[in-house]
Order: structure tokens, then C-alpha cells, then sequence
């Protein structure tokens, strides 16, 4: 399931993160940025989050996906369109064949509320941003 092989990258990069932080006691959530054509079904992958956090620091966070819409541009006449799903990459308005895909391949860590075990310190959200 290539869900689960996301959830886990997802799960070691913030365990990373929060190892360099050195005072994390536990991950509340994890926001990540999944585009429409990145081939990740977000039920599949809240379900493989919820397995791949348990016996970590991460157990019982929450995942908070944002889906990114895919668009793209057609290269001879510059129109933007969605590009739905399946996607659609011939140009609506001139029927173009060469364009650009815009959006909607993003899998990434936005940002990671956690708390952290120094009481000086307040809970924090910690922006990640290598890509998934």
C-alpha cells in the first residue's frame, strides 16, 4: 500500500524533527499538503497514519490533510485550467497538447503542532518543510 509507505516517511520525518528539538513529549498533529494527482487516497493514508504513529511519539495525532486541486497551462496560448480527475491535459481552449502541470503533485509537511516538555516553553507548530 503505497499509503502506508507515506505515512511512515511522514512518521520518521517528524520524529526527526522533533529528536532535534530535544524536549518534544508528544505530536499533537501533523498538516500535510496532498495534491489531487499525487496518487495518495487520503482515507487509505489517514488509515495508515493511524498505524504508523502507534508506539511513537506520534500516537493518537491528528492528521490534517489540504488538498491541492491540479492545474495546469497550456504553453501555445497560456489559458490555466483544472485539471480534474482524470486529468485532463489537452488544452480546453485551443486544444493544445503542450502544457505545463501547475498544481496538484504537492506531498508535503506543512507544519507539526507538538508540546514541548520544557514549561517555559508553550506548545509549538514547527514548520517541516522537506517533501514527503
Amino acid at each position: 500500500m503505497h499509503e502506508m509507505s507515506v505515512a511512515l516517511a511522514v512518521v520518521d520525518q517528524v520524529e526527526e524533527a522533533a529528536a532535534r528539538a530535544e524536549t518534544v513529549t508528544a505530536v499533537r498533529s501533523v498538516r500535510l499538503q496532498v495534491g489531487e494527482l499525487a496518487g495518495v487516497v487520503p482515507d487509505a493514508l489517514a488509515f495508515s497514519f493511524e498505524l504508523a504513529c502507534a508506539g511513537t511519539l506520534l500516537e493518537g495525532a491528528e492528521l490534517i490533510t489540504e488538498a491541492v486541486p491540479g492545474r495546469a497551462r497550456c504553453t501555445p496560448c497560456a489559458h490555466e485550467w483544472a485539471v480534474g480527475m482524470p486529468p485532463r491535459l489537452t488544452c480546453p481552449a485551443c486544444g493544445g497538447t503542450q502544457t505545463d502541470l501547475l498544481a496538484g503533485r504537492e506531498l508535503q509537511i506543512l507544519d507539526v503542532h507538538w508540546e514541548d516538555g520544557d514549561p517555559t516553553h508553550a506548545p509549538t507548530r514547527e514548520p517541516i518543510s522537506e517533501e514527503c
